[in-house]
């Protein structure tokens, strides 16, 4: 679906663009453009919505339809109750229709009124330390780190690659390439990414340090954008979150559904959860964070969601993560069902060490508040998808609409028009990027159906795995 277009972008025509009066050709236009801007400083303030007044409006919003959609269930609510009593209606009704119905709204309404600011880059760009944890990566991390030193980032850059034990030829692939910003540091023992981490944020010249995956390919200038957006946003910002596409979509089915699910599901929470100043997590394929910040939390903690936990730390102590959803990179994704399932249930099972390790962030009075909250909910939205939503649609493909009355139905429209709004906002954002966006109908159609089946099974296995204190590995991404 993402490819990269062959022509090059120009930086000298960029700057030329942003800055008109650099230009002779437009010298005699400067006063125009001038007032130009001014009408449209004007007309911005004009339509300026503050943040909290966009929470309250998608609030308002997805009340509204949760609301709606009860009202004309009611008789069929009150026929399930009758038949199975008030509990399991209640349960089975509010996780596969209420909550995700009101979730799906809260997204919609925060999509449509989601502005991004400009982002405005120094000439000067700081330095920064790029820490990448390897492990078996040697068909990968000559790609990885290629894409990184062709980067166009006019500040200081060192490479740190920890080399977590790996028993094939990593460490020689890495040292094949010689430049001076490359350090390698090699662990005897495969001792775990968490630790790996911690090894090279040891040693970390600089004050920002951004993670990067072994198998992840940065698009150009995404070092510019995370960092940009980083000094652009407001004070108290600790991490900020880069923006991940899949880079083997073509290798199976599995691929072709992960691919829709990064550029829909994955992005739109991130951008939904940056719009109200409070991204949950800083995923380590890409992100930046403050290396002090980061020290002061101890590092990353030896667990299998390492990331989600220094976030959920940094969220305690009142910090902000932000997104920079134009920061791309492609990374390597799972390629079949088992490795995709081993994935998922590590990314629930991280959830739950972030709870236990920071039940604080529950008492942090903040906007995003909520969304910590509703992750508090998956595991019932799981397990109510898979016993009273996916058997409810195989009756009603039989004529027994049970299960699959108004309010469950009226979920599949709702869905439909989440798509079709993150679709426009996604690809416009990829275009601007100059990536192009290629059809993957086959995989837009098991995203759709397939998907959320795909996932729930894997998400109970990891709540299930962390509650029964189940042994730790680190597996694939």
């Amino acid at each position: 679906m993402l490819e990269t277009r062959t022509e090059q972008e120009s930086n000298e025509n960029v700057v030329t663009a942003l800055h008109p009066q650099n230009n002779r050709i437009f010298a005699s236009h400067n006063t125009a453009n001038n007032e130009r801007l001014k009408l449209k400083r004007k007309a911005d303030k004009k339509i300026y919505i503050p943040v909290y007044s966009k929470f309250l409006i998608a609030q308002f919003g997805a009340i509204l339809w949760v609301l709606f959609s009860i009202w004309i269930a009611l008789p069929w609510i009150d026929s399930l109750a009758d038949l199975f009593g008030w509990v399991l209606t209640i349960f089975a009704i509010g996780g596969m229709a209420i909550v995700p119905g009101y979730i799906s709204g809260m997204i919609i309404f925060s999509i449509l009124l989601d502005r991004r600011p400009p982002m405005n880059t120094p000439s000067e760009l700081p330095a920064v330390s790029i820490l990448i944890a390897a492990y078996n990566e040697e068909n990968n991390i000559e790609d990885t780190l290629k894409s990184i030193l062709n980067q166009f980032y006019s500040g200081i850059m060192e490479v740190i690659v920890i080399d977590d034990g790996s028993t094939d030829k990593t460490t020689d692939v890495v040292e094949k390439i010689t430049d001076p910003r490359i350090k390698l540091i090699k662990q005897k023992k495969n001792q775990g990414k968490a630790s790996a981490l911690n090894a090279g944020l040891a040693i970390a010249s600089h004050a920002i340090i951004i993670t990067v995956d072994a198998d992840t390919f940065l698009y150009k200038d995404a070092l510019k954008y995370i960092v940009g957006r980083y000094l652009g946003d407001p004070e108290g910002t600790a991490a900020v979150a880069g923006a991940i596409a899949v880079r083997n979509s073509r290798k199976s089915w599995i691929t072709r559904v992960q691919e829709w699910d990064y550029f829909h599901g994955i992005a739109v929470v991130k951008r939904v959860q940056s719009l109200y100043q409070g991204t949950l997590v800083a995923q380590g394929a890409f992100s930046l964070y403050q290396r002090d910040l980061v020290k002061e939390m101890g590092g990353w903690t030896p667990c299998v969601g390492e990331d989600i936990v220094l976030s959920w730390g940094l969220l305690k102590q009142g910090y902000r993560i932000g997104y920079a959803e134009n920061a791309i990179v492609f990374t390597n994704v799972p390629e079949t069902y088992k490795q995709l399932f081993q994935q998922r249930r590590r990314w629930a099972r991280g959830m739950f060490e972030a709870i236990r390790a920071h039940p604080g962030i529950f008492l942090k009075r903040r906007i995003t508040l909520q969304f910590v909250f509703m992750n508090m909910l998956f595991p019932w939205l799981d397990l109510s998808y898979l016993l009273f939503f996916i058997p409810g649609l195989i009756a009603a493909c039989f004529g027994f609409f049970l299960l699959a009355g108004p309010i469950t139905l009226l979920l599949l429209p709702l869905a439909a028009l989440n798509n079709v709004v993150i679709f426009s906002v996604q690809s416009t954002m990829f275009k601007e990027r100059g990536i192009h966006i290629r059809k993957n109908l086959r995989g837009m159609f098991l995203y759709v159906f397939l998907s959320q089946l795909l996932m729930s099974p894997a998400s109970l296995a990891g709540y299930g795995s962390e509650l029964l204190s189940l042994r730790k590995k680190w597996g694939t991404k």
